[in-house]
């Protein structure tokens, strides 16, 4: 059981990165980040063929491992037309639209961890999925307004709780996806 639980653990892992890594290249897209995250996708990669010769006894495990590997190789196509399509000239990033967002002042005795225009970017993106997830046309707001709407947010929050943290999270229960503000705990 102790092996099942490790395998399990370290399907939980590569998902994660799988995740992160393309949250990292949508970024890279919009022009936010600077430079593709090769090293990280080569990472994923090694964890990926670590995989392919193992022997995973367990149905549920191994059909996990194969939709995050399929997923993986699919993403990898898709970044690898991008990024063909940006070497001939033929991808606009659109970064005249991206103007930095106006962030709020820090507040004394507040540790802000998480940059605002990354944390819009991600929220961005994980709305534009959900939308698409449900079916809706049209596009998602921009980073800008997701931004203005985070920070006018945060101004709401603290005028009624005061300097307590909080996370911003995407909610596609209803019909329509939003964002959902809560406490930080």
């Amino acid at each position: 059981m102790d092996e099942r639980r490790q395998l399990a653990q370290e399907l939980d892992e590569i998902q994660q990165a799988v995740k992160e890594l393309e949250i990292r290249y949508e970024q890279y897209f919009a022009g936010i980040e600077r430079r593709e995250p090769y090293s990280e996708r080569k990472a994923i990669v090694r964890r990926i063929r670590h995989f392919t010769n193992r022997h995973i006894v367990w149905t549920d495990l191994k059909f996990r491992y194969q939709s995050i590997a399929s997923r993986f190789m699919s993403y990898g196509q898709y970044w690898d037309r991008i990024l063909r399509l940006i070497d001939e000239g033929k991808y606009h990033r659109h970064t005249s639209k991206l103007k930095p967002p106006t962030a709020a002042p820090p507040q004394p005795g507040k540790t802000n961890t998480i940059n605002p225009k990354i944390e819009a970017a991600k929220l961005q993106l994980e709305l534009s999925r959900a939308r698409r997830t449900c079916g809706l046309s049209g596009e998602a707001p921009s980073a800008e307004k997701v931004a203005n709407y985070l920070a006018t947010q945060r101004e709401k929050i603290r005028a009624r709780y005061g300097d307590k943290p909080v996370v911003f999270s995407i909610d596609s229960s209803g019909k329509k996806p939003r964002i959902k503000v809560s406490l930080k705990k």
